[in-house]
Formats: structure tokens, sequence, C-alpha cells
């Protein structure tokens, strides 16, 4: 009995570990992946603190295009987005852009650089699965770096891939989640990163966001392109590119998304 013992504890520690490698008990994330570069939290840390929630007030959408936006969805049109260089795939529902889980993402079009960038979205009335598998979507600003969409209300996930989170990087300010099937915003001020003729990076993307009429980033740094599980960095890549919403198998709706460009050069033109 006394050898038997000391091995199932062994094996009972070996369990322990490896499950909170993947999932701390109550708290979704993980233990085992790198430390974010300047952070002492890990990508994706069980044990990073959850944001404050607070409730944002009834807001007031949509909110109309200013004279010189670029409009990317209006009522349902979908033209100036593509899946693949083909037609989108995604759904016209009641005047709202539909993912269609299994669809894949879809891109602009056009490219882009420094912008202003509103985005109107619901996640799915009926509420279905947890943590990462519950309304999950994103915004990818120039095809790399996301703006997580989740739905954040009472449903408890690693704080730095809950709503508005620079997905694998940083957490939102605070929680500022309307419930499920209400319309939500945001409202993304962005600047992309700039790179040496060498590669080199000489300042990184930065944005400025607020969600619902809560500021969540204040000027904050994106570390490099967003990916799961694993550490930020930078490679160089064009001055310009696509915005991206992600289809995560979840049905979420997009409407009323326009941006204004605020690229060096702006202000000579329109002068």
């Amino acid at each position: 009995m006394s050898r038997i013992y000391p091995t199932c504890m062994m094996l009972l520690l070996l369990f322990t570990v490896t499950a909170i490698g993947y999932d701390d008990g109550d708290r979704p994330g993980y233990r085992d992946t790198p430390i974010i570069p300047g952070q002492k939290w890990r990508v994706h840390d069980s044990q990073r603190p959850w944001p404050t929630v607070v409730d944002p007030g009834a807001g007031s959408l949509p909110v109309p295009p200013p004279a010189d936006a670029v409009v990317l969805l209006g009522k349902g049109d979908l033209s100036a987005w593509t899946s693949g260089g083909k037609d989108a795939r995604w759904a016209n529902v009641d005047g709202a852009m539909e993912a269609r889980p299994g669809s894949g993402n879809i891109t602009t079009r056009e490219s882009f650089g420094d912008i202003q960038l509103h985005v109107e979205f619901r996640t799915p009335p009926e509420v279905k699965g947890s943590s990462q598998g519950r309304g999950n979507s994103g915004v990818f600003l120039m095809n790399r770096y996301e703006l997580q969409i989740l739905d954040s209300y009472q449903n408890p996930t690693y704080s730095d891939g809950q709503c508005a989170a620079f997905y694998g990087q940083w957490p939102p300010l605070v929680n500022a989640c309307r419930g499920p099937g209400q319309w939500q915003s945001y409202d993304i001020f962005f600047v992309a990163p700039r790179f040496g003729d060498d590669g080199s990076l000489l300042s990184p993307a930065r944005a400025t966001v607020v969600h619902n009429g809560v500021l969540v980033h204040n000027d904050r740094e994106f570390l490099g392109p967003t990916s799961h599980r694993s550490k930020p960095s930078y490679s160089k890549h064009p001055e310009m590119a696509p915005i991206s919403l992600q289809d995560h198998g979840n049905p979420i709706r997009y409407r009323n998304i326009w941006l204004r460009r605020l690229d060096e050069g702006s202000e000579k033109d329109s002068q």
C-alpha cells in the first residue's frame, strides 16, 4: 500500500498540472502559454483579473456616418466585402449582415491605414455555449490586429479574450458589454505601424477604442499581430491592408460600418 500511494499521488499531481494548463477550474484560460512581452501575465492567462463591469447605459444607435465617411456596410449591402476575392458569403438579414457559421471570414475590397472606424454588432439573442464559444467574432484591423467580439455579458472567459480585448494582449479597461441580442458599438481610432526600409519597426500599431460610449483602450499599443496562445511579434507588412470580420462559428450580426481615413496627406488632399 505504501508503494501504491506515492504513485497515485504523482499521477494525480500530473493530471492537476495538465488541467491547469488548459482550464483553471472555474476560470477559463491557460497557464502553459508564453509570457506577454512587457507584462507579467501569460497569453490567455486564467489568473489575470477580469475587468470591472460597467453598465454603458441605453445609448443611441445607429450612429449616422459623417459626410466624409467611407460606408462599408449600409442597409445590408455587402458589395464592399469579399470572401476570397468573390462575393461575400455572409447573409443579408433584416438589413444587417450575419455571419453564417462555416462561411469563412470576410474582408473589405479596399485597403486602409490610419482610420476612425465605427462598427455596430449584435451577439445572438439566444444564449448558447460559454467562454469563447458564446457569440464569438472579431474585427481585424489591417487583417492582423484583432479587436475581439464576444458575448461577455455574464460570461466568464480569459481576460485578454473577452469582448473589446486586443486579443491575446490587452483586456479592455472595463467590461462595457450589453446583453445578448442588443446592438452594441465600437468606435476605433487606429494608427497603423511604421516600418523602416530594412524591415525594422519604427512605431507600433496603436488604437483608442470606445465600446458602447465607454473608453476601453486609451492610445494603447498592439504588441504585434494577434494570434491564439502565442507571443506577438512584428514583421514588415504593407502600409495599407483590408479590414476583416471573423466567422468563429456564431451568427453574429453587423450593421452600419463606416470609416474615415486619417492617413498623412488627407488634410492636404481636402484643401
